[in-house]
């Protein structure tokens, strides 16, 4: 069985080491390189096939805002999931803007911290709830525009079909897409063609990212 290559980035050496005893223990997962910041994280990306990577936000030399732009232009099917203790509506939309896939707070147990991998692995990875809120809050402000909506017209509600409209929803919702296939009473690759296309007309392949600018057509 092909394990999921993680690469923890954070200049905190007991966390790293936290981290990866934690996903070590896992038979589906494996730490494959670590960095203490955004630089050498790069770095390794050149040298090695990592899956998911647990970004530090906060970090000396290099920032991982800045490093996960880097490496999503040059790796964009590698999963970044941003890592940190701070709970900022500026961090959380410039990291999602510069393409993490994810955002997960240092204050987690374990067991979600696992799934959140597995998730991100498979495209899904979602936002805790409590952060999704606060950015569907703040995204509207002309402050914060990701570089992806240049490409569509927000405003154009008839941009996506009844079904993609009716998909877009329950993502908005938190739903992953087997919990999406079981409610519309769709095969799971039925429903992933459809985010697909979603993703196409959005000018994303950002799960993240498309819910944000969904968001923000509601809000139109």
């Amino acid at each position: 069985m092909k394990k999921i290559s993680v690469m923890l980035v954070d200049d905190q050496m007991l966390l790293r080491e936290g981290l990866k005893t934690i996903i070590n223990l896992q038979e589906d997962m494996e730490v494959f390189a670590e960095a203490d910041n955004g630089n050498i994280a790069i770095e390794q990306m050149n040298k090695k096939n990592i899956d998911v990577i647990l970004m530090d936000i906060r970090m000396p030399i290099l920032n991982g805002v800045e490093a996960s732009s880097i490496i999503k232009k040059k790796y964009p099917d590698t999963a970044i999931i941003i890592l940190t203790t701070f709970d900022d509506d500026d961090y959380i939309i410039d990291a999602l803007c510069n393409g993490a896939d994810g955002y997960l707070l240092k204050d987690m147990d374990a067991p979600h911290l696992i799934q959140s991998i597995r998730d991100a692995y498979k495209g899904q990875m979602m936002l805790p709830g409590r952060i999704a809120t606060k950015l569907a809050t703040r995204i509207s402000n002309q402050k914060y525009k990701c570089k992806t909506q240049e490409k569509i017209d927000l405003s154009e509600k008839e941009l996506l079909s009844d079904r993609e409209h009716e998909i877009g929803l329950l993502m908005i919702e938190g739903l992953n897409n087997r919990q999406i296939a079981r409610k519309l009473f769709l095969s799971e690759g039925t429903v992933k063609n459809y985010i697909s296309e979603i993703y196409s007309k959005l000018g994303t392949n950002n799960r993240t990212k498309a819910i944000i600018l969904m968001q923000q057509m509601l809000q139109n």
